[in-house]
């Protein structure tokens, strides 16, 4: 099997927010105009505990991740930021 290419830290960003958008459904239009400090968990009524199962299944396969429980706190979800160093940090 061939290995899955490596998303490189500058695409992160990018990936992450098409992840968001496809995961909530939300316009990629809104996702873009997110900034690190933009509020998800709790804030956005579309990121509930289901779309945290989903998104975490989204990362796994788009970052080529493997995420234990241990790895998640839920902290990762509170802000753009705090999901973009949770992803960085399971890379």
């Amino acid at each position: 099997m061939a290995a899955k290419p490596q998303i490189l830290s500058a695409d992160v960003d990018s990936a992450l927010r098409a992840l968001l958008a496809e995961t909530l459904g939300l316009d990629p239009a809104r996702v873009a105009d997110f900034t690190a400090d933009t509020e998800l968990f709790g804030a956005l009524p579309e990121f509930d505990s289901m779309a945290v199962a989903n998104l975490l299944t989204g990362i796994e396969e788009r970052f080529d991740v493997l995420i234990e429980d241990s790895d998640v706190e839920a902290e990762d979800f509170a802000t753009l930021g705090t999901l973009t160093a949770f992803v960085n940090r399971l890379r």
